[in-house]
């Protein structure tokens, strides 16, 4: 399963609740993207979620 590689955030599991109230299993997945940051200098390949990604851009350590 995708996991970001700095917060950790991975999928959570919940339940499809229908009109007749019947609940059946579903997964929530986090957007993972695979990213070039800027990591002491180097450029370095991560899997990250959008919400980190956004984190980051605004220091601008994404390529």
């Amino acid at each position: 399963m995708a996991k970001c590689e700095m917060c950790g955030k991975s999928p959570q599991f919940g339940h499809n609740v229908s009109h007749s109230n019947r609940k059946t299993n579903r997964q929530f997945r986090p957007n993972i993207q695979r990213v070039k940051i800027v990591e002491n200098g180097q450029l370095v390949s991560k899997y990250l979620c959008t919400r980190c990604i956004r984190k980051l851009s605004k220091d601008e350590k994404v390529r």
